[in-house]
């Protein structure tokens, strides 16, 4: 029997050792991709691609080794293992199987043109020309399109794509979500805007960059972010990745002249840092290591920026020492007038800026042109008139150029086609998250309002954050809130704060 759990426990700490190997290099990856996002150099954007593709391939290639398949096989079939470890032994064999699809060839491919794309991205929005993009975007739609076949699906071409970032996604499932936020949603925000809206000049007026940058901080510290373990800097979109639970690191920008551009982006992207921090170090380079899914990952970014951050009971205790920190521009507005003004609803023509009804139709768009992208339907040479169209319909909302159209998102020069839809998902699962700590905290709206944010940190430690993927997206929901996730929730929330600011 000794032998048996020498044996056992020596080959799981093999499959430790290989892993751990495969995430240093992904996560050196991810130090250059942060880098190429904050810091590169002009001219050593051609080398960087290289760099990558380079560390992509060999960590594709250490995962797809049949030495470490055969490993996974035997740990499977292994009675003798704990239950977290069985539960990482069978997310690793799940990847393992999904990675054997890739060729080496075409994940380098995938990386050069990355690479290439992200940085003709970047030229197009600095020349506001969508046709500087477009070449590069046809080629990374292309090799989607591939890879959708490559993995393999029995509905809809997307299928595949979207899986791969929120497991058990679908169309058929997003269409369904989708509908209600045409119906339901659409309809709450008809009421609203037949109502009188309140004004929200007092976010426009001009604010101190480094007085901002530093009010940003503060918010980050009274969240919980540890910054002995990760950092914040500037970037173009903002954005958060980690190295590893003790190196998370987070991006904002500052608009002088928009002041919740750069309040909203602390908080948001402080919620999904929260998280990463959260995951337990010793599972580093294994699943439970990891966040459950995409979704759940937004609904710690969203739960933080919406249902905290937008709160009343958040600025009655910030607002004051937003007031002491900018009196010019904030001393005369009351903190009422305040709150209703970062809750205003109005159609906008920027997802990362909109409020949060209006934020889903942004989603509902690029999730439609996204799947008519992948099945053919729509060629990218016609994308930015399709934009333009749908944002009319849905939003009313004229494009006036493209880089606040259809040039505003990084995802797609990623080729990250199907994360999107994870955004909406994120939102609805906050309601439902939020809504199950209020019932479980009664005095939770009351230490928010003395600036105690603590206890829903812990909350959010230990009923998701340490869990890592233990559990997907669906188990993890109903074993928080006891049940599966509702819109209900989130037309619930929704109701509740927008009939009171616009009565």
């Amino acid at each position: 029997m000794q032998a048996k759990q020498d044996n056992t426990a020596a080959r799981y700490a093999s499959y430790q050792a290989k892993m751990r190997k495969i995430a240093d290099v992904r996560n050196a990856m991810a130090v250059l991709e942060w880098d190429q996002e904050t810091y590169l150099p002009e001219k050593g954007a051609d080398i960087r691609g290289q760099q990558m593709a380079t560390l992509t391939g060999l960590a594709h290639e250490w995962f797809a080794d049949a030495s470490l398949g055969e490993l996974l096989k035997a740990l499977s079939a292994d009675q003798g293992l704990a239950d977290p470890q069985r539960k990482n032994i069978t997310r690793t064999l799940e990847d393992y199987d999904k990675n054997k699809k890739y060729t080496p060839e075409f994940v380098q491919e995938l990386s050069v043109t990355t690479s290439g794309c992200y940085h003709a991205w970047m030229k197009a929005r600095k020349e506001n020309a969508y046709g500087v993009f477009e070449p590069m975007l046809r080629k990374m739609v292309s090799l989607k399109r591939q890879e959708a076949e490559m993995l393999g699906y029995t509905g809809h071409p997307y299928d595949a794509l979207l899986d791969d970032f929120e497991k058990g996604t679908s169309v058929r499932m997003l269409d369904g979500i989708f509908g209600d936020v045409k119906k339901e949603l659409k309809v709450f925000l008809d009421e609203i805007s037949r109502a009188p809206q309140p004004g929200d000049e007092v976010l426009h007026g001009h604010v101190d960059k480094e007085g901002q940058w530093t009010f940003g901080l503060e918010l980050l510290r009274r969240m919980g972010f540890d910054f002995s373990a990760g950092r914040q800097d500037i970037s173009e979109h903002p954005f958060t990745t980690s190295f590893n639970s003790r190196d998370v690191r987070l991006t904002t920008r500052i608009n002088a002249d928009d002041f919740a551009d750069m309040v909203w982006s602390c908080i948001h992207e402080g919620g999904h840092g929260l998280y990463e921090q959260g995951l337990p170090i010793e599972q580093y380079g294994l699943p439970l290591g990891e966040a459950a899914s995409l979704a759940i990952h937004e609904s710690q970014s969203r739960l933080w920026e919406n249902n905290v951050g937008r709160g009343l009971a958040y600025w009655q205790y910030f607002y004051p020492e937003l007031q002491r920190r900018f009196p010019e521009q904030f001393a005369g507005t009351g903190l009422d007038q305040f709150y209703r003004a970062v809750n205003k609803v109005q159609p906008s023509l920027i997802r990362t800026e909109a409020d949060e009804l209006t934020y889903h139709f942004h989603v509902m768009i690029r999730y439609e042109l996204e799947k008519k992208l992948i099945s053919g339907e729509l060629d990218t040479r016609d994308l930015r008139e399709a934009w333009n169209e749908m944002y009319l319909k849905y939003l009313d909302v004229r494009v006036p150029d493209d880089k606040s159209g259809v040039l505003q998102d990084v995802h797609w020069s990623h080729g990250s086609f199907g994360y999107f839809p994870t955004y909406s998902l994120g939102s609805f699962y906050a309601a439902q998250f939020f809504h199950t700590a209020k019932t479980a905290m009664v005095d939770l709206e009351t230490n928010i309002a003395s600036g105690e944010l603590s206890g829903l940190l812990g909350w959010l430690r230990e009923n998701i954050h340490r869990h890592g993927k233990s559990y997907d997206a669906r188990e993890l929901c109903e074993r928080v809130t006891g049940e599966p996730l509702s819109f209900r929730y989130f037309m619930d929330y929704l109701k509740g704060k927008y009939q009171a600011i616009y009565g």
